[in-house]
C-alpha cells in the first residue's frame, strides 16, 4: 500500500519547512507559512535536476590539471548599457536573471534583446502570464528589427514543455517570462512556491549548461524589492539583474551577482515609447542644460556603482505662509537636509525660516549612501537663500562632517576628470583629495577644509 504524501506548512519566502503551522518563519517573514504536500521518495531521475546541472556531470573527482580549461564566450547585444553591465556582452549558455517593480521595463527591455538575438541565432520568447498576440502588439509597437525565421514565441506554464520545445526548435536564446509563473511536475506546491520555484529554476539551469543555451529568466519582487520567492533562486543562476524605478523615465540597471564579471557597474535607460533606450552619456541627462544662471543651482558629481554622472541639484527657497516652514525633497534623504541644516544653523549663524524645495534634475534617486552631495547641497541652499549665483562651469563635491569639516570622498580622481571631461573649469574638492593629477586637466581645482573656507571661496 502507497504512503499517504507527507503534508508540511512551507514558508513562502525562504522555503524553510515546518510540521506544524506557526506565525512567524525563522527568516523573519509573519503569516508566510502555506500548507504543502511532500512528496515521500524521491526518483533518481528527480535527484538530478534538485542538484542541477552539476549534479548530472558524475565521473568522480578529478585533479585540477585534469580540468579542461575553457573560456567564456562573449557575445554583444548591441544593447550598449546592457553590455556594460554585463561586463562586455551575454555568457554563452549563461542563465540569469532579471527582477524589477511592475512597470519597471522588464519585459520590453527583453523583448528589444529577443529580436536583436534572433538575428543571429534561433531565439524563443515563452510568455507564462500573456498572449501571443500581446506580445506581437509589443513588438510592433516598438519596431523592433528581427528575424522571422529565427523568432519564436511560446505561451506555455509547464516547464518540461518548455524544455521539449527548446530542444525541438534548437534554441541558442530564450527568456521565460516569468519563473513564478511555471510550474513542473518535479514539484508540489502552486506557481510561485518556493519548490516550484526552485525546481524550476534548476531545471532550466541544468539545460542550458548540458545545450549551451543563454537564457533570461524574469522573476517578480514583494514589497521590500527583493526577489519574490526563495533564496536559493539567486544561488542557482549565473547572474542577477535588477531594474530600479526612479521618479520618472530613468530606469538604472544594475548586476547584484554576475559569476563573469564584476557587480559595480550600473546601467542607465531611458524610458520611452520607443523602449527602454541606452543613455550613452547620462551626465548630459541630469544636466538642464540651461544657459541662463539662476541662483539655487549646484552641480556635482556622483558615483553609481564605478560610474561617475554629473548632475545638477536645485534649491527653492521662499517666505513661508504657515507656521512651520516645509521642508520638500525630490530624489533626495529628508533626513540628510534636516542634518544639513542644522549645521548650517550651528556653524555658520545661518537663520532659515523659509520654505525649502531641493529638486535632482533628471528624476534620478540619490543614495543615503551617497554623501558627496553635502557641500553641493549646502552650496545651493545658501545660494538660493542669498540670492548669489553659482556659475554652471563650476562643480562641487564633498562630504561635510557634523562639526563643519569637509571630508574627503572615494575616488576623487575620477570624479575630477569626468568634471574635467565636461568643461568645467572650477572644481570644489575637499582638501585630503587633493593629487597632482587634477592640475593638468585643464581646470583650476580648489580645495576645500572646511564649511567657513568654502563660503569665503564663493562668496
Amino acid at each position: 500500500m502507497a504512503k499517504a504524501p507527507k503534508m508540511a506548512f512551507v514558508c513562502d519566502d525562504c522555503g524553510l519547512d515546518y510540521p506544524r503551522w506557526q506565525g512567524q518563519c525563522r527568516c523573519g517573514a509573519w503569516n508566510s507559512l502555506v500548507e504543502m504536500k511532500l512528496s515521500a521518495t524521491k526518483s533518481s531521475t528527480s535527484r538530478s535536476s534538485v542538484l542541477g546541472y552539476a549534479g548530472a556531470v558524475g565521473g568522480g573527482s578529478k585533479k585540477l590539471s585534469e580540468v579542461e580549461s575553457q573560456d567564456a564566450e562573449k557575445r554583444l547585444t548591441e544593447i550598449g548599457e546592457l553590455d556594460r553591465v554585463l561586463s562586455g556582452g551575454l555568457t554563452t549558455g549563461s542563465v540569469n536573471i532579471i527582477s524589477g517593480d511592475p512597470g519597471a521595463g522588464k519585459t520590453t527591455l527583453l523583448s528589444d534583446l529577443v529580436a536583436r538575438m534572433s538575428q543571429s541565432m534561433a531565439s524563443l520568447y515563452c510568455t507564462a502570464e500573456e498572449s501571443l498576440s500581446q506580445f506581437k502588439n509589443r513588438v510592433n509597437r516598438l519596431k523592433l528589427n528581427y528575424n522571422e525565421d529565427n523568432l519564436y514565441l511560446l505561451s506555455e506554464t509547464s516547464v518540461e514543455a518548455i524544455i521539449e520545445e527548446l530542444d525541438a526548435k534548437q534554441i541558442k536564446f530564450a527568456v521565460i517570462d516569468s519563473i513564478q509563473a511555471v510550474v513542473t511536475d518535479a514539484a508540489n506546491g502552486s506557481p510561485g512556491s518556493p519548490s516550484q520555484v526552485k525546481t524550476a529554476a534548476q531545471a532550466f539551469t541544468q539545460y542550458c549548461k548540458k545545450n549551451n543555451v543563454t537564457m533570461f529568466i524574469i522573476a517578480h519582487v514583494n514589497k521590500n524589492n527583493e526577489i519574490a520567492g526563495p533564496q536559493t533562486l539567486v544561488h542557482i543562476v549565473d547572474s542577477l539583474l535588477h531594474i530600479d524605478t526612479n521618479d520618472g523615465q530613468i530606469r538604472t540597471l544594475r548586476a547584484n551577482k554576475n559569476r563573469f564579471g564584476d557587480v559595480d557597474t550600473v546601467g542607465i535607460f531611458r524610458m520611452s515609447e520607443r523602449g527602454m533606450l541606452s543613455v550613452d552619456n547620462p551626465s548630459e541627462i541630469f544636466l538642464s542644460g540651461s544657459t541662463t544662471e539662476s541662483p539655487g543651482s549646484t552641480i556635482t558629481c556622483i558615483r553609481k556603482g564605478n560610474r561617475n554622472l554629473l548632475l545638477e541639484i536645485q534649491c527653492l527657497t521662499t517666505e513661508t505662509e504657515s507656521e512651520f516652514p516645509q521642508r520638500v525633497c525630490v530624489g533626495l534623504n529628508m533626513n540628510r537636509i534636516k542634518m544639513l541644516t542644522g549645521i548650517l544653523r550651528k556653524h555658520t549663524k545661518t537663520k532659515i525660516f523659509h520654505d525649502t524645495f531641493f529638486n535632482i534634475v533628471g528624476g534620478l534617486k540619490i543614495d543615503e549612501s551617497e554623501t558627496c552631495i553635502d557641500l553641493a547641497l549646502v552650496t545651493a541652499l545658501l545660494s538660493s537663500l542669498n540670492d548669489f549665483v553659482v556659475p554652471r562651469t563650476t562643480c562641487i563635491m564633498g562630504e561635510l562632517s557634523l562639526n563643519g569639516d569637509v571630508r574627503p570622498i572615494d575616488s576623487g580622481v575620477p570624479r575630477v576628470k569626468e568634471a574635467a571631461q565636461h568643461g568645467f573649469t572650477e572644481i570644489f574638492i575637499p582638501f585630503r583629495n587633493y593629487h597632482k593629477t587634477m592640475e593638468g586637466l585643464g581646470a583650476k581645482i580648489i580645495p576645500v577644509k572646511t564649511i567657513h573656507e568654502l563660503l569665503e571661496l564663493i562668496n
